[in-house]
């Protein structure tokens, strides 16, 4: 969800005194009271009074907005999300991290692919026919598939309808660039064939069919990591 559904009728830029007014309103959420004007912002965080300067900053941790030298402060396109939420761009074992990331997908991806197949909508179900069409392209071709197949998998967390699911994206994604960007890579044909059968299962409204095509799916890294290693 991006700007325009947290702060209706605001640009994306800093401009206006709205968009300073309706961002700190959006603070509240966060647990932070905005008080005072524009100039002279007072924010109540427990016990501490912030200035105009601080807000902002507390704002941008949370990625509520984004701060550009020379250019100004925007209302982040996901806000309060950030790329690497869990800092596994710090973890050197890669290979453990896979593996680990790959446990945590078995216990929750089948079951996204399932509420997928149980609620996506028209526009959903070519999101995600879409992205797989691409992602095939690309493997076919045989060039790096990552960002589609990246797409392909959002897609199909955004279908379940869950608010929450999509927070879990970055769990999901983390793991793809590692796995499909291996010069050994050799899971081209199966890997078509069963996004193939996991986009088809959520057309068909089929949870069973989604679920376990997405275990088999992952099962089928599985086997790809370990032959790697």
């Amino acid at each position: 969800m991006g700007y325009k559904e947290y702060f209706p009728g605001v640009t994306d830029k800093k401009n206006a005194n709205e968009i300073f007014e309706r961002i700190f309103k959006r603070t509240e959420k966060l647990n932070i009271k905005v008080l005072g004007n524009r100039r002279q912002v007072t924010c109540k965080i427990p016990k501490k009074k912030l200035f105009l300067r601080e807000a902002m900053r507390a704002l941008a941790s949370r990625n509520v907005i984004t701060i550009r030298q020379g250019s100004g402060s925007y209302v982040s396109a996901t806000p309060g999300m950030i790329d690497d939420p869990f800092g596994l761009t710090f973890v050197e074992d890669k290979q453990k991290m896979i593996k680990d990331l790959m446990e945590i997908r078995f216990l929750i991806e089948p079951s996204i692919a399932a509420m997928a197949a149980i609620r996506a909508d028209e526009t959903d179900i070519k999101n995600i026919l879409t992205a797989c069409e691409n992602t095939e392209k690309l493997l076919l071709a045989n060039k790096n598939h990552a960002e589609k197949d990246i797409a392909f998998h959002t897609a199909i967390a955004l279908s379940s309808k869950n608010i929450v699911v999509p927070k879990l994206v970055p769990i999901i994604n983390s793991s793809i660039p590692l796995i499909s960007d291996s010069k050994e890579y050799t899971m081209r044909d199966e890997t078509i064939e069963i996004h193939r059968e996991i986009a088809d299962a959520i057309a068909a409204h089929d949870a069973v069919r989604a679920h376990d095509a997405m275990y088999l799916h992952l099962i089928y890294n599985r086997k790809h990591i370990k032959s790697i290693n």
